[in-house]
C-alpha cells in the first residue's frame, strides 16, 4: 500500500462510523467510496475483531490497512493478512485469567495462530457472549473453542481478553487487572445494549500505538480521527486533528477539536464530504 496523500482519515466503528442498526449506510458507503477514487486515504480502528469488523465494512473500499481489538494488531482487509500484533506474555496472561476467576466472571480469551485468530471459552454465562458465539460458529470454521480451563491455552499466542455485564460486576475485575504489569485495559460502555465492556490486551497495544505505526510505516505527515467513546480517547492523543461525533460522550467532545453530525445522520461521512479537499495537499 502507497500513500496518495499525506493525511490519513480514520474512524472508529461503533457509536461513530456505523448506524445504530449498526450498519455502514449506502450513503456512508458512497462517500467513503467516491473520495477514496479522489485520493482518500481511509482506514478504521475497532475493539471489533476480524470476524465482525471486515464483513460490516465490506462496502468500503478500505485503501489503507485498518486497526482491531482496540489497537492490538494491524490487518490488511484486501490482503487478509496480520501485519503487527501485540502478544501478552504469558506470565501476564495466566494473571489475567487468575483476576476473572476470582470474581466469578467469564470472558473470551483470543489467540492468533497461524494467521488465524482463535477464541477461547470456558462458558457462555450471559445472552450477549451467548448471542455472539452463536453466530460466529455459524458462521466460520475455527473461530469458537470451549477449554475447562483457558489457562491451558495461555502462552504467548493470546493477544486479547474480552467481556462484557454489568458495571457492578466487572468493575472489580478491572481494578485488579489494571495493577498487572504487561497490559492495558479499555472499560467503557456499549453503545448499543447498555452493558459494560472489559477488554484487556498488551501494554504496548492501543490506538495511540497503532496511529503510531500506520504513521511512520506508511509516511503520513497528518491524521484525522474520528471517535465517540472513551476507548477512542487514546487514539485522539495520537492524531493531529480530532473530531467527534454529535453523539459522542461528553469526555470524547471535549477533546476534540471539532464536531461532526451524529451517526444516526451519517455524520463522519458528511463531515468528510465537506472538509476532506481541506487536507489533500
Amino acid at each position: 500500500m502507497s500513500s496518495i496523500s499525506r493525511t490519513l482519515f480514520i474512524s472508529d466503528l461503533d457509536g461513530t462510523l456505523l448506524s445504530p442498526e449498526p450498519a455502514v449506510t449506502e450513503y456512508t458507503a458512497r462517500v467513503i467510496n467516491s473520495l477514496t477514487e479522489k485520493g482518500l486515504c481511509f482506514a478504521f480502528a475497532t475493539a471489533r475483531s476480524v470476524y465482525s469488523a471486515v464483513p460490516i465494512t465490506s462496502a468500503l473500499e478500505i485503501s489503507v490497512p485498518c486497526m482491531l481489538m482496540n489497537g492490538v494488531s494491524i490487518y490488511d482487509t484486501t490482503e487478509k493478512h496480520y501485519i503487527k500484533s501485540h502478544f501478552i506474555e504469558p506470565e501476564a496472561s495466566s494473571e489475567v485469567i487468575g483476576a476473572f476467576e476470582q470474581h466469578g466472571v467469564h470472558c473470551f480469551m483470543y489467540r492468533i495462530e497461524e494467521e488465524t485468530l482463535i477464541c477461547y471459552y470456558s462458558a457462555l454465562t450471559t445472552n450477549v457472549m451467548r448471542s455472539f458465539a452463536e453466530v460466529r460458529k455459524n458462521s466460520y470454521k475455527k473461530p469458537f473453542v470451549q477449554l475447562e480451563h483457558l489457562s491451558d491455552m495461555a502462552d504467548g499466542s493470546v493477544v486479547y481478553f474480552t467481556t462484557t455485564g454489568p458495571y457492578e460486576e466487572l468493575f472489580p475485575v478491572k481494578c485488579q487487572i489494571e495493577k498487572i504489569p504487561g497490559v492495558s485495559l479499555a472499560f467503557y460502555l456499549d453503545v448499543y445494549n447498555g452493558a459494560w465492556y472489559l477488554e484487556v490486551f498488551s501494554h504496548e497495544a492501543s490506538k495511540a500505538a497503532g496511529i503510531r505505526f500506520l504513521r511512520e510505516k506508511y509516511g503520513f505527515e497528518r491524521v484525522v480521527a474520528f471517535g465517540d467513546n472513551l476507548n477512542d480517547l487514546p487514539m485522539f492523543s495520537a492524531s493531529d486533528v480530532r473530531v467527534a461525533v454529535g453523539n459522542a460522550r461528553p469526555e470524547v467532545i471535549a477533546a476534540a477539536d471539532m464536531t461532526a453530525p451524529p451517526n444516526t445522520e451519517d455524520g463522519v461521512a458528511k463531515w468528510l464530504l465537506e472538509n476532506f479537499s481541506r487536507y489533500m495537499d
